[in-house]
């Protein structure tokens, strides 16, 4: 049996990662993302137009404000997705390896976002 020639990926091109921690990790931040959309939810809410309580300005202030409340919700979502998918890669045992080349992600690249699919290579080239 032949040793992989980077220490950090294992006999059959699987990245060596702790399970245990990326898996915390990302249901930390799914935690997170949860109790941001929760604590935002009023951010989201139509805007009243009542002109007796509020002036022109002050109603399209609240409805940009408005709009980039449901812009960061919308990334927010993106960000769920992502964390979700890559608790499903883990259960499936391909966690760590790129969605789009099946080769093993950097593993820098993973500690920074455990969620990424691509690795770096793939990565430049969907940009």
């Amino acid at each position: 049996m032949t040793k992989p020639s980077n220490p950090e990926v294992g006999a059959g091109c699987e990245p060596v990662v702790d399970r245990a921690a990326v898996e915390a990790r990302l249901q930390t931040r799914r935690a997170e993302l949860a109790g941001l959309t929760a604590a935002h939810e009023d951010d989201r809410r139509p805007v009243e137009l009542d002109q007796a309580r509020q002036g022109r300005l002050s109603r399209m202030e609240a409805m940009q404000e408005q709009a980039m409340a449901i812009e960061v919700e919308r990334r927010r979502e993106v960000e769920l997705a992502r964390v979700d998918t890559a608790l499903e890669r883990l259960a499936k045992e391909v966690y760590g390896l790129c969605v789009t080349c099946g080769e093993p992600i950097e593993p820098r690249r993973l500690a920074f976002d455990p969620s990424t699919p691509l690795c770096l290579g793939c990565a430049r080239r969907s940009a």
